[in-house]
């Protein structure tokens, strides 16, 4: 990952600088149902941890309630769905695995995602880092889409009874997104009609300040938030 010195402050004279992450990436697409990573206490010098809900997406006050997918109450709210700001900017919600970094980096850290290959090539999402995997790669960002497939871990199946799909990929058409539990169905469309059912496509990534669209659904904000240049907006 390379890193870009962003002056935030240089129009005014001041001397501040901070170091924003930014290069090129892969991504893939997930909704496991489960409690994010980025929800459980201490992780990073945050506000507060990542907002949970329980299985009738009701939000819990206990950042230490386990995970649905290990038997507790604790899953992803279906409000971390990806929603469109317009034709050709979005915003949504990602694990992340950043070379050089940890979670400590990257927990409620937001990122504008320049996509590179596919039929959203040209196309920006900013989305909020609120997860992590082992399974994921160098410069990785892993979309939360519900319908995108539960991946190694099943919380939907507590939480819903199950969700259509494969374990990876998900849904295979926007019909199927018909299927979906009630509050998961804009999410899953979303896939089809502003991400034009991209598979996997590459991008290009920079560390930007956290649009309030964003902070406010997950209840987390980094303590050098403000640290970085402003994400793109409508």
């Amino acid at each position: 990952m390379q890193f870009k010195i962003a002056l935030l402050a240089a129009a005014a004279g001041l001397p501040y600088t901070a170091l924003a992450a930014s290069g090129s990436g892969v991504s893939t697409r997930y909704w496991d149902c489960c409690k994010p990573s980025c929800a459980w206490s201490g992780k990073a010098a945050v506000s507060k941890p990542v907002t949970t809900c329980d299985k009738n997406d009701s939000p819990l006050a206990d950042a230490d309630a386990q995970s649905g997918c290990n038997g507790g109450p604790a899953f992803a709210c279906t409000n971390n769905s990806p929603f469109a700001v317009n034709d050709n900017l979005a915003y949504g919600f990602a694990a992340t695995a950043l070379s050089g970094g940890t979670e400590s980096s990257w927990c409620c850290a937001c990122y504008a995602l320049k996509f590179t290959s596919g039929p959203v090539a040209g196309k920006t999402l900013v989305v909020q880092s609120t997860n992590t995997g082992g399974d994921l790669g160098s410069n990785h960002f892993d979309l939360m889409i519900p319908g995108g497939g539960v991946g190694l871990f099943d919380g939907c199946t507590p939480e819903f009874g199950g969700i259509p799909g494969a374990q990876y990929g998900g849904v295979s058409s926007r019909a199927e997104c018909d299927q979906m539990p009630e509050k998961l169905k804009a999410g899953c469309y979303w896939r089809f009609d502003w991400f034009l059912n991209a598979d996997n496509p590459n991008l290009t990534f920079e560390q930007v300040k956290c649009p309030a669209a964003l902070t406010a659904i997950s209840g987390c904000v980094r303590q050098d938030d403000g640290s970085f240049p402003a994400a793109p907006s409508a």
